[in-house]
């Protein structure tokens, strides 16, 4: 199951991971984020172990959102060691996203 990213867990769970993150930020309202979801759930399943796998919502986290300059939903960023490495933004398939982060193995 994909973490939930929160202003208070953030850099403990993202930014100090020692694996590579993958971080989707969403909101309710966003029809092509509701299409991104299941994939970063399944995404959550796969790498298990290997990689953190989590979600921000944009609405209850703005802090998260500004810093990194989200301006469009859903947008996927790729961490490692803190850094933002990769981003998708959009819907995307799978194969996609498991591309960047297997980049980042």
């Amino acid at each position: 199951m994909a973490v939930e990213f929160t202003e208070s867990n953030f850099d403990e769970l993202a930014i100090k991971s020692d694996k590579p993150v993958l971080v989707d930020f969403w909101a309710e309202w966003c029809g092509p984020c509701r299409m991104v979801g299941p994939i970063v759930e399944e995404i959550s399943n796969d790498y298990d172990g290997k990689a953190v796998i989590g979600k921000v919502n944009v609405d209850e986290n703005p802090g998260i959102s500004a810093k990194y300059g989200i301006r469009n939903i859903p947008t996927i960023l790729f961490l490692k060691n803190g850094e933002v490495v990769d981003k998708s933004v959009g819907a995307v398939p799978k194969n996609i996203l498991t591309e960047k982060l297997d980049a980042q193995m």
